[in-house]
């Protein structure tokens, strides 16, 4: 069903959105909740928390919506890649530093950022390339999971991973590859078995 914001700039929803367009920001939030869904995957599958890692992911996307400079000369789909890519990894350093604290403490998902609180986009580029711990989380792409797994994995799973870590729902894959949910869902667990086994001996 198509939506009156379809035809919107990601730009004018933003504008809309901080002029208190409630369905503005329902909107945004659902079209970018895919990229959250995406930038978690692998890192799931190595060990983290999935559910935490979605909601650190999504006050990335909240911060990049609160500060986007509408006339900066990136999109805004670069400037929330990187903004959620920050939050998440954040956040993983946080739960590295205290690791009995639950992810979802430290910050209220309501929070409002401060208009200091994300750095203009020259600066998050320069972050995520030389900082050695967003280099190695960058390395972990899904080619190289792939690559870590090939030998290792069934046909199905093969299949499977894919089209998860392009942040498919179970539901979306099973119609894909014509298994149950349940199916796919027994996939995904065997593989980040697999993935975390693989990590804990390296």
């Amino acid at each position: 069903m198509a939506n009156k914001y379809d035809n919107y700039l990601d730009e004018d929803l933003i504008e809309l959105i901080r002029s208190g367009n409630q369905e503005a920001t329902e909107y945004l939030v659902k079209k970018y909740y895919p990229l959250v869904i995406k930038s978690t995957r692998t890192l799931f599958l190595i060990g983290a928390d999935d559910e935490d890692l979605t909601q650190e992911g999504l006050i990335g996307l909240f911060k990049a919506i609160q500060s986007y400079d509408c006339d900066n000369s990136a999109s805004f789909y670069t400037f929330a890649q990187l903004c959620i890519k920050r939050q998440i990894y954040s956040a993983i350093k946080a739960f590295n530093r205290e690791k009995h604290t639950p992810l979802n403490s430290y910050i209220s998902f309501y929070s409002t950022a401060n208009e200091n609180d994300i750095q203009l986009i020259e600066n998050l580029e320069a972050d995520i390339k030389t900082n050695p711990e967003h280099v190695i989380l960058d390395q972990e792409t899904s080619s190289n999971i792939n690559r870590l797994l090939s030998s290792r994995l069934s046909k199905m799973e093969k299949v499977v991973l894919p089209l998860y870590l392009d942040g498919m729902s179970y539901s979306d894959i099973a119609k894909t590859i014509g298994k149950p949910t349940k199916s796919v869902d027994n996939a995904v667990s065997r593989i980040r078995d697999k993935v975390k086994k693989i990590y804990s001996t390296n």
